[in-house]
């Protein structure tokens, strides 16, 4: 039995925002909005923040040649609802699961072999439930959400410059998740465990390099059975990347994942060549 996620009315950090609904196997090749401070806002701004030099983070010394997109130009790369299908709207909460499923911490004691992978699973938890899975952006960046409450999920969906060699370190990282983590236990604060499994999913062929996962939650919330599941999809244009997660306790559905991927690539795109976006085709 799937519990629906409830909302929890929250006004967003600076640092995050949150999209939320009521409350595949295939290889990636690797190869909105400043931040908003407010759910009501579709879009938010991003200040610009030193990177650290671990694996699995961005790397804290890109070339000085990247090109840092405005606030402006990321607010103009951000996909719409129209870009998604008529089910999806502007969001409009913060699910529950975000913190009572994403902040949770990896039993090492399930990693029968290779124990420090568990360190690389928990920057995948910590990094999904900090929405900064590429690093922090160089300066500004944008941020929307979506809500699909015909399938109680929620997409949320940035756009940020970090430098091509820290994109491309990243990317690398994050294709290397499915054989590092696999399958394994996460434990929340209340001691609900959970069995995580972490596939590659097949993305459009967009941008100059891409990544694609798909991360599952399966165990029980507060003694009901759940089930979360997330995309998540990563493409790189230049010294610019997009990234989304899109799904929730009641699923996820990849074509959504993939139209947001072909829309905010020709998008950002066109902003990058100095170019407006074409209006969106609703």
């Amino acid at each position: 039995m799937i519990r629906p996620s409830c909302l929890v009315a929250s006004a967003l950090t600076a640092g995050m925002l949150l999209s939320t609904a009521a409350c595949s196997n295939g290889g990636g090749d690797g190869s909105g909005s400043a931040r908003t401070d407010s759910p009501a806002s579709p879009a938010s701004t991003v200040p610009a923040s030193p990177v650290a030099e671990e694996p699995g983070a961005a790397s804290a010394s890109p070339s000085p040649s990247v090109r840092e997109l405005t606030e402006a130009e990321a607010r103009a790369a951000l996909i719409t609802n129209s870009d998604l299908g008529s089910q999806w709207t502007e969001s409009k909460g913060v699910a529950a699961w975000h913190d009572t499923l994403l902040k949770s911490k990896v039993d090492a004691s399930s990693f029968i072999t290779d124990k420090g992978n568990a360190q690389q699973c928990q920057k995948l938890l910590d990094g999904l439930y900090s929405e900064d899975l590429l690093g922090k952006p160089r300066g500004a960046g944008a941020v929307t959400g979506f809500d699909d409450s015909d399938n109680n999920a929620q997409m949320r969906y940035e756009v940020a410059s970090y430098g091509k060699n820290a994109l491309d370190a990243q990317l690398k990282w994050l294709s290397t998740l499915p054989d590092l983590c696999d399958q394994f236990t996460a434990v929340n604060g209340k001691g609900d465990r959970q069995t995580v499994q972490v596939i590659e999913t097949q993305l459009p062929h967009e941008g100059d390099a891409r990544q694609g996962l798909r991360v599952t939650m399966n165990g029980k919330l507060e003694g009901d059975p759940d089930t979360l599941t997330l995309d998540f999809a990563a493409v790189r244009v230049g010294d610019s990347a997009l990234s989304l997660t899109n799904g929730g306790l009641g699923g996820t559905e990849h074509q959504s994942t993939e139209q947001a991927v072909q829309a905010g690539t020709s998008r950002l795109q066109d902003v990058l060549a100095g170019k407006s976006p074409a209006p969106t085709q609703g």
